[in-house]
């Protein structure tokens, strides 16, 4: 019988396709508003997996936006009482599969009274962050039971891809996402396997760009399903020290698409093959498989803001398998409930 995070993890193409269907009237009015008033500044405010949507949020933002867009660090207010000023009009997007951590909902309460515009996109619309925010993006993914949460994950990935496809004035994005539920489905087929780190017990996951979240997502999803110790790391950041590391054999996981960061993503490639240690990548293109001693082939590709998801998409699968070679129930994480509530 296959697990949970297998099952929703293949359940996740449903689930955007409904996102993306459901959200509409909602993510065109907010993003008309926005494009009257656009915010002085963007907050993000989430913890886990949550907290790398909000990264790749940023990343979009700041790039096809040129939004200014900052992560709300939580225990500034409900540990230390801060309340920082922020410039009006401000955005701030609070990310959440279950909408019940009592500091998420305190920030977004937080900025809210102080005037700032609140979203949340949120899986639950009864929770109290859903009640806590001015508008509230569902996440449409339904009931998700093991505690790694995929497709969760991946539904906060196209709800922000679905918002800035409605805020950029070039409908190349927009026109593009249709395709993107059937470009999961098949991104489930990726070929290749983990099976070099049954008996791993540290790894890198590299990622650059806007693909650097799904890195630090991979990595965090192999600490919780295959109790493998896993440090995602900027392929940039990665050079200033940590390859220090490295010795024949040390294995690195690396995620690469074609957009403005793949030359320099190719690049580091080269320079850590030098190094003897087993490069896994994780890619579309035929450059950066060609370096890998482990290439984990996509079967399709989107554009550079969509491709992010269908690497995430196909990763699942191979944390999954993983975690059963390695003789771990991957719905069952160690010391971890589903709910997590920090303060």
């Amino acid at each position: 019988m296959s697990s949970w995070m297998l099952r929703e993890a293949e359940e996740a193409p449903r689930a955007v396709e409904r996102l993306l269907r459901e959200n509409e009237a909602e993510v065109k009015g907010l993003a008309a508003f926005l494009r009257r008033r656009p915010p002085a500044l963007t907050l993000t405010a989430a913890r886990g997996s949550s907290d790398h949507a909000a990264l790749y949020a940023k990343y979009l933002l700041e790039t096809r936006l040129l939004w200014p867009t900052l992560s709300v660090a939580p225990s500034v207010l409900t540990l230390y009482g801060a309340r920082p000023r922020v410039p009006l009009p401000g955005l701030l997007l609070a990310f959440s599969q279950s909408g019940e951590s009592p500091d998420v909902v305190e920030v977004v309460r937080a900025y809210r009274g102080a005037g700032v515009l609140t979203v949340a996109l949120v899986n639950r619309e009864e929770s109290p962050l859903a009640k806590a925010a001015e508008v509230v993006l569902p996440l449409h993914a339904g009931e998700e039971r093991a505690v790694a949460a995929t497709k969760s994950f991946l539904a906060m990935l196209a709800a922000t891809v679905h918002l800035l496809s409605h805020l950029l004035e070039e409908p190349h994005l927009k026109e593009a996402l249709p395709a993107l539920p059937e470009a999961m489905h098949r991104a489930l087929g990726a070929e290749g396997s983990l099976e070099y780190l049954v008996e791993a017990e540290n790894l890198f996951v590299l990622g650059r760009g806007l693909v650097y979240p799904v890195a630090l997502e991979a990595a965090l999803k192999l600490k919780e399903v295959a109790g493998l110790h896993a440090e995602g790391l900027s392929a940039a950041e990665f050079l200033h020290g940590p390859k220090a590391l490295l010795e024949p054999g040390f294995p690195l996981l690396v995620l690469a698409q074609r957009d403005g960061a793949l030359e320099a993503t190719l690049r580091t490639l080269e320079s850590l093959k030098a190094t003897g240690a087993h490069l896994l990548v994780l890619s579309r293109e035929a450059e950066a498989l060609e370096l890998a001693d482990t290439p984990l082939r996509l079967p399709v590709a989107l554009s550079p803001e969509l491709t992010p998801l269908l690497l995430a998409q196909a990763f699942y699968p191979m944390a999954e398998a993983l975690a059963r070679a390695r003789g771990l129930d991957p719905d069952r994480p160690r010391h971890l409930s589903k709910v997590t509530r920090t303060r």
